[in-house]
């Protein structure tokens, strides 16, 4: 019984060791030379997307764009408050 424990021991054993060729080892730097190119450009693409985000952010600031509702309300009373006051006035 425990000869036949060792056989399956040594045989598991071998089996756990290298089984790469150098073959696929340079195909396996290669894609993750890829990986890591692509990676890279995502994060630039990224970065790229967050400076136009805030570019756009600080236009619809500047034009009032990105106002709330309850401003765009406030601002809306206020003019028809002024142009009733000018028919009053004519």
């Amino acid at each position: 019984m425990s000869n036949a424990w060792n056989q399956t021991h040594r045989m598991k054993r071998l089996a756990v060791g290298p089984m790469t060729t150098p073959e696929y080892n340079e195909w396996w730097k290669l894609e993750v030379e890829k990986l890591r190119k692509r990676k890279n450009k995502a994060k630039e693409d990224l970065d790229s997307l967050k400076t136009d985000y805030k570019k756009l952010r600080l236009s619809m600031r500047i034009t009032g764009l990105g106002k709330t509702s309850e401003q765009w309300h406030e601002e809306i009373r206020e003019e028809k408050n002024k142009a009733d006051r000018w028919e009053r006035k004519f």
